[in-house]
């Protein structure tokens, strides 16, 4: 759903808070001790049918399954569902090279009293983690988990009238980003192995009857971890690449049942180092997708919005700006929502424009970024400023 009928379809990025009925099984599939995984499935289950409810009495229209299968990060949960990687410690060189690290980078080096703290309190890291070598072809084996997430969506939009589902998954570029490339013959060409892996699971819920959203952090992101000492131009070219095996992996896919999230990485510490979004907007325009979604929202990044005066989106694309952010427990005012859609409005037009969050609400099934019950705060607010912007526009 990207478009609705003289008003603005509302959605969010897709990770929510996990409730607490899922968190003794959480803690103990992380921690490696033994649970009683039919309870947890059944658990899992209940927990996705009560979310598509509580967010569809929130008011959003486009709902997903809040990310509650996925069994690790946002990204990284894909590693389970993908056979032709080992994991292989750090080499000494490798714990210190910031390409490589996934945690790192010149905001770390500018604040590091902060991400000690942070890292210790928020994100739990270890940077003794291995790396993954990709040590024979990439083939997509996560069927049998892909299709328990989709059947617990459908399960719960056979429960809710009114509202349309989508799935999130992750995009060549974020799915291996440091991963050492030991079968093919150049990066290319893992890149387009990779994207023909993925495909799988993108056809797959559009196949189902789902809208497909595809996440995308490591562009902007890796833009502070590249730049310098590479160049903005080496770095496009590093971006452009990956964009390329993306929409190699959308080839065919309906792009009004698509869309396309970045963010800058999206936890919430300094983000001096972003990349402007000036400096990259050509190259996720360029994604085969419906819609775009990025922040707005983000006070680093709310600025940007004037940049769309200038861009002229593609046609039949649409926005969908953050209007809510992930990285604070202030519930935004339904007034502030819809001021922020009218500049987009102004600068996009009504019909071109989606109601978003600037990211998920939680960063990993333990580490959610606001609390729960704001979270549906926000997510209120998001719907009421819509609604009001809607009337204003279509007045």
């Amino acid at each position: 759903m990207l478009r609705g009928d003289r008003r603005l379809v509302v959605s969010h990025v897709g990770s929510m808070v996990r409730p607490p009925a899922m968190i003794p099984y959480l803690q103990k599939a992380q921690a490696g001790e033994p649970y009683d995984k039919a309870a947890f499935e059944a658990c899992l289950t209940d927990s996705v049918i009560e979310a598509v409810r509580l967010q569809a009495d929130a008011g959003i229209d486009a709902v997903s399954d809040g990310e509650y299968g996925k069994s690790g990060t946002w990204a990284f949960y894909v590693h389970r569902r993908l056979k032709g990687i080992e994991w292989h410690p750090f080499t000494k060189a490798e714990a210190k090279d910031p390409m490589i690290a996934v945690i790192s980078g010149r905001d770390r080096e500018a604040f590091p009293e902060f991400y000690a703290e942070y890292d210790a309190r928020v994100l739990a890291v270890s940077r003794s983690a291995g790396r993954p070598v990709v040590t024979a072809p990439l083939v997509y084996t996560g069927h049998a988990e892909l299709h328990r997430d989709i059947a617990n969506l459908k399960a719960g939009l056979a429960r809710t009238k009114d509202v349309t589902g989508f799935l999130p998954v992750v995009a060549p570029a974020s799915a291996l980003p440091n991963a050492r490339n030991a079968h093919y013959r150049d990066e290319e060409s893992f890149l387009f192995a990779l994207a023909e892996a993925l495909r799988t699971e993108y056809r797959a819920i559009i196949d189902a009857g789902l809208d497909l959203q595809v996440d995308d952090a490591f562009i902007p992101f890796m833009y502070e971890k590249m730049v310098p000492p590479m160049t903005l131009t080496q770095y496009r070219e590093w971006a452009a690449l990956r964009i390329a095996a993306l929409n190699h992996a959308l080839e065919g896919l309906p792009p009004e049942r698509t869309r396309y999230h970045i963010c800058w990485g999206s936890w919430n510490g300094p983000h001096m180092f972003d990349v402007p979004l000036k400096d990259i907007v050509d190259l996720v325009l360029e994604v085969k997708t419906g819609a775009l979604s990025f922040e707005a929202a983000n006070p680093r990044h709310e600025h940007e919005w004037r940049i769309w005066k200038e861009v002229r989106l593609p046609p039949g694309k649409v926005l969908m700006p953050g209007l809510i952010a992930h990285s604070t427990n202030i519930v935004e005012h339904p007034e502030l929502v819809a001021e922020r859609l009218m500049r987009f409005a102004d600068c996009v037009g009504r019909d071109n424009l989606m109601a978003g969050t600037d990211c998920g609400f939680s960063q990993s099934p333990l580490a959610g970024r606001v609390h729960r019950s704001i979270m549906w705060a926000k997510l209120r607010a998001l719907a009421e400023g819509a609604a009001i912007a809607s009337k204003r526009l279509w007045s």
